[in-house]
């Protein structure tokens, strides 16, 4: 090769070597944002998905985990002004009146939220209170004003288990699980990327993500009916 052709091609060496510079620089600045998305997503996912993954085992294994129900009632009597708010409720068909509840929370301890709904039978109101790992309702007495609570609670096992599940538990967990199945999904998102940028020095990565695919594919074909 001529001096004049070495001259010509060295610009065009120079462009590639830039060009190659720039696409590593952007792999590079790439990797550490999904780097950093990963981590922050891990940390703040680590408790919540530990849990899952713990009450995902003893969901599997409900049947032989045994269970031990503790059932508690407690008895009293609604002060004479709040019969009256009873009788109003009763003929108006409407919610657990505000005052009642707060008298519940008060004198019985008794949970119940806004606005539960009643079902009435003659005189007798019937408030149905269920809750995460366990179960429980109230009744009041819109002529006599006795009221009688019963809560029922199957054990710490049972209580994670049906926030698992989402059983019972109220908006605020609700969202909860909303953001962390985000958290979650960001985690296996930023994760996928991650394999792609080391994929090329890892030749078994893809093999692995297809095994973890194929196995539960191939379990639902074969064992779900």
């Amino acid at each position: 090769m001529s001096a004049s052709e070495l001259v010509g091609a060295k610009p065009a060496i120079d462009e590639a070597k830039a060009r190659a510079k720039r696409a590593a620089q952007r792999r590079a600045a790439l990797m550490r944002q999904m780097v950093q998305w990963h981590w922050i997503s891990a940390a703040i996912c680590l408790i919540g998905m530990l849990l899952f993954a713990v009450t995902g085992i003893t969901l599997n294994h409900a049947g032989a985990i045994e269970a031990k129900p503790k059932t508690v009632e407690i008895e009293g009597q609604l002060p004479p002004e709040l019969i009256a708010v009873a009788k109003t409720a009763q003929t108006s068909k409407s919610a657990l009146p505000e005052e009642i509840r707060v008298w519940l929370g008060k004198d019985l301890d008794v949970k119940a939220p806004k606005g539960a709904p009643i079902e009435w039978t003659d005189d007798e109101a019937y408030v149905s209170l269920p809750r995460p790992g366990g179960d429980g309702w109230v009744t009041f007495d819109a002529a006599s004003g006795e009221v009688l609570h019963e809560r029922t609670d199957r054990g710490p096992i049972a209580y994670l288990n049906d926030l698992h599940k989402g059983r019972n538990s109220g908006a605020v967990w609700s969202l909860f699980l909303d953001v962390f199945a985000i958290g979650c999904i960001v985690f296996c998102a930023t994760g996928l990327v991650l394999l792609q940028l080391h994929s090329r020095a890892r030749k078994i990565t893809w093999p692995l993500v297809g095994l973890g695919l194929a196995v539960p594919l191939i379990l639902v074909l074969l064992f779900i009916h």
